[in-house]
């Protein structure tokens, strides 16, 4: 019985470990892909590349979920890797103004 508790509790560890590489995976793909559609000098490296398209995503599926309310079975949106893409740019394009305002003001 133990050792039942013990697979399943390691299997939910290794699919958590996935799904966060996974979703760092496509995170850096979309961030990549909004950074590539606005050219500019960002002091960005892979990380943080990754989490803007991570933001970007989340971004991306509220606004898509607002605009078509798209949802599945369980209610939970499912946005498309457009939207994604779209969410990206705004936060990306939201990071420059902030970034341009504090290096403008010191």
């Amino acid at each position: 019985m133990e050792s039942i508790l013990i697979l399943l509790v390691v299997g939910l560890i290794v699919g958590w470990l996935f799904s966060l590489i996974w979703h760092l995976i496509i995170g850096l793909i979309v961030g990549a892909i909004a950074r590539f559609l606005m050219p500019g000098r960002d002091a960005m490296g892979c990380l943080a590349t990754a989490i803007l398209g991570i933001i970007g995503s989340v971004v991306g599926g509220f606004i898509g979920g607002l605009i078509f309310g798209a949802r599945d079975g369980r209610g939970m949106l499912r946005p498309s890797f457009i939207m994604s893409v779209i969410g990206a740019v705004l936060v990306l394009w939201l990071w420059r103004k902030i970034q341009g305002k504090s290096s403008g003001s010191t």
